[in-house]
């Protein structure tokens, strides 16, 4: 039987966020780092500078991150932190649209999915969406906040899925609560 695990992402398990984010869509490009810089940086950073910002996130108390293991095989990721600590969300118009302030450090952001393309349909993005939720709760969220696409509206590649689907965001009890494009919108889950 399938043994699925959810690790936090920490400096000591480096490979497997490498094995984790390389395994399909744009995790080896990014190195979740696109949510944390603003764009004229971010383009200005090649990809082993982009990974090298990530092995400094990584050694941060609090993970940032949480990393799925599949029978002990880094298998997916997913970015969760408060929503301060990811700079860019400030800046996109559609995210500026949440009910929420953008400077509160109560609020964490889920923004980033990576399932390797071998352990795909096997739920666990869900389990990450889960784990993400648990995490920010036990680091004192009072709310998490997603910004999934909606693919009941429009059809979208396997690479911008990386925000989520709608559908698991819902799934996992969050609520709608804004909708700056049609297939945009932004969910939240209080957890406090």
């Amino acid at each position: 039987m399938t043994q699925i695990t959810i690790e936090p992402a920490r400096a000591d398990r480096f490979a497997d966020a490498e094995h984790a984010l390389t395994g399909g869509g744009d995790g080896a490009d990014c190195w979740c780092q696109w949510w944390m810089h603003a764009p004229k940086d971010f383009d200005a950073a090649t990809p082993d500078e982009r990974r090298a910002l990530l092995r400094e996130d990584l050694a941060t108390p609090v993970a940032s991150a949480l990393i799925a293991y599949v029978d002990g095989a880094a298998a997916g990721w997913v970015k969760v932190s408060p929503r301060p600590d990811q700079p860019r969300l400030a800046r996109t118009r559609n995210i500026q649209k949440s009910p929420e302030p953008m400077d509160d450090p109560d609020v964490w952001a889920i923004t980033c999915f990576v399932v390797r393309t071998e352990h795909r349909s096997q739920g666990i993005a869900s389990r990450l969406l889960d784990a993400a939720v648990e995490h920010a709760r036990t680091h004192g969220a009072r709310l998490v906040e997603g910004y999934p696409l909606d693919t009941d509206v429009k059809r979208f590649s396997s690479n911008d899925l990386y925000h989520g689907t709608l559908s698991s965001f819902l799934a996992a009890g969050f609520t709608e609560t804004a909708r700056p494009a049609p297939a945009r919108p932004i969910v939240a889950k209080q957890l406090a």
